[in-house]
């Protein structure tokens, strides 16, 4: 059975992520990277929909040791798919990656310390073993996308599409096309329909917040030119971030401001009726994510008439399109259904310890990374109010740290354990996000204070997890049971060591006696 240190599920961004600090802060560590599908780069290679980018700025989502040095703040999906790409090139993990091995069961041992990770790959299935397990799976189901039921989707004549299943040369052009949805995937692929498509109808169960921000960042391309490209990327990066952290901590101390502001923005873009009608959420700034669009795409598409908006509800799908429950007929060539995600954490791989299966909503999180009464695993999450990668980028430090240490102090596991009765659990996300709702009941919690506690706060992580001591009261480290040479464990050892002392005294013992008697004698 193939052995490594390290073992990361995981080839997307978080999971190039991770492998590049294992190969720069444990050299001499062995690993390998599994991914399920057939390439690297986990959602920018899935997702092919019209317009596909990030919602976050590069300077924050990109690697920390990686500089971005495109001129695009928000990117589109090819150009991440190539820094990852680019990122694995440099640092030499295109070697570690292992295509089509889907991770199905991981089931650990105390008296060896190891996990025993069982890998499906095609019509055959392999074992593995390692010391770590690195979970970089993301958090969502990679092969289905969350549709509602609605009445009559069979009637409809066209096409009903999920943005997660995107048919590759799907004519659109001339189409009318309806777009259900308005986050992030609904604002960005309108206006990119809009171009080709006859008309687009964004069809809105309820407002969002939308905002629009520059395509391009002028003070990075600035710096860019000035200085050298890490001062410039850290500079660029540390001014984004305060800047998140400013509006997301204003939103939750003062949400009408920040209401105000969006509301401004919007009525400056389409007008105060369009704004009144569409574009004031239910709920509070930061309730759920923001959807940040670039230069104003999406009002630009409206204002321009290639597209527009609606809220209403669907009554049922008919042949030619959608009834409202208005009354409305909303006639289309084309449905969009983009309607969420469904979350999947660990990629649906099922966690045995000693011999009884992992209920990941009984646990708890420790540091937003591992998980209580389960040794040696963590897992790469990222922020849900910044950018992913700022978060995944800390856990990876701190797992580099933990390993070391280990080493340092010849320990052969790290397992959190919650003492603290005291420790209330809590839902694992303050969100009202749909897919966040919809899985709840199978998350694991997080805790009431610290270590349990999920802060979404980057100062906050940089001093726990960059800085912060490696042991505390909730952190339990030892060794295995059993001595991998010999098969036998310790407690043996230490029995067959006792009796073999036991057995030398007497033999000792009965000589000086002989001895004894004999110069007596």
């Amino acid at each position: 059975m193939e052995h490594f240190d390290v073992l990361i599920v995981g080839a997307g961004l978080s999971g190039i992520g991770a492998g590049v600090h294992l190969k720069m802060e444990c050299p001499d560590k062995s690993f390998a990277i599994f991914e399920g599908r057939e390439a690297m780069g986990g959602t920018w290679d899935l997702f092919r929909y019209p317009g596909v980018r990030s919602d976050s700025d590069m300077y924050t989502l990109g690697y920390r040791f990686r500089p971005w040095t495109d001129t695009k703040a928000l990117a589109d999906g090819p150009s991440i798919l190539n820094y990852i790409h680019e990122t694995s090139e440099e640092y030499g993990l295109d070697e570690k990656i292992r295509y089509g091995h889907r991770v199905k069961k991981a089931s650990w041992s105390s008296e060896d310390a190891r996990w025993i990770v069982e890998i499906e790959n095609g019509e055959s299935e392999t074992q593995y073993s390692c010391n770590f397990l690195y979970l970089c799976t993301g958090y969502y189901d990679y092969e289905e996308g969350y549709t509602p039921e609605w009445k009559g989707t069979e009637r409809f004549e066209g096409p009903v599409i999920h943005p997660q299943k995107w048919p590759e040369g799907l004519n659109y052009e001339g189409k009318r096309v309806v777009v259900i949805g308005s986050g992030a995937t609904a604002v960005t692929l309108v206006p990119a329909m809009a171009e080709k498509a006859e008309h687009v109808t964004m069809l809105q169960r309820s407002p969002t917040y939308i905002v629009s921000m520059p395509g391009e960042d002028r003070i990075a391309n600035f710096l860019r030119k000035v200085l050298p490209a890490k001062a410039a990327y850290m500079l660029s990066r540390w001014k984004n971030i305060l800047r998140q952290m400013f509006f997301f901590n204003l939103a939750r101390k003062r949400p009408s401001t920040i209401k105000k502001m969006i509301a401004k923005g919007v009525r400056k873009e389409i007008g105060e009726d369009l704004a009144n009608e569409h574009f004031t959420p239910r709920y509070n700034p930061w309730d759920q994510r923001l959807c940040l669009v670039p230069d104003s795409d999406l009002f630009d598409s409206i204002s321009e008439g290639r597209a527009s908006i609606l809220t209403d509800k669907i009554e049922t799908f008919t042949e030619t399109g959608l009834k409202l429950q208005s009354g409305k007929e909303l006639e289309a060539d084309i449905i969009v259904t983009a309607t969420g995600l469904v979350m999947k954490l660990m990629a649906g791989l099922d966690l045995w310890v000693d011999g009884e299966k992992v209920e990941m909503a009984d646990t708890i999180t420790y540091k937003g990374m591992m998980y209580s009464d389960v040794p040696n695993v963590a897992s790469a999450f990222g922020y849900t109010n910044a950018s992913w990668t700022l978060k995944c980028d800390l856990t990876a430090q701190y797992i580099c740290r933990m390993l070391n240490y280990m080493d340092e102090n010849d320990y052969d596991y790290c397992v959190p354990r919650l003492n603290d009765q005291t420790v209330e659990r809590v839902p694992p996300v303050d969100f009202s996000s749909g897919y966040i709702q919809r899985a709840l009941d199978s998350l694991p919690k997080q805790g009431s204070k610290t270590p349990w506690k999920l802060h979404q706060n980057y100062f906050k992580d940089i001093r726990m997890l960059r800085h912060g001591e490696l042991e505390d009261d909730a952190m339990e480290f030892g060794r295995a049971s059993r001595d991998e040479r010999s098969g036998t464990s310790k407690e043996d050892e230490a029995r067959e060591t006792h009796e073999k002392t036991l057995k030398e005294d007497r033999n000792a013992k009965g000589a000086t006696a002989s001895k004894d008697s004999g110069i007596a004698g």
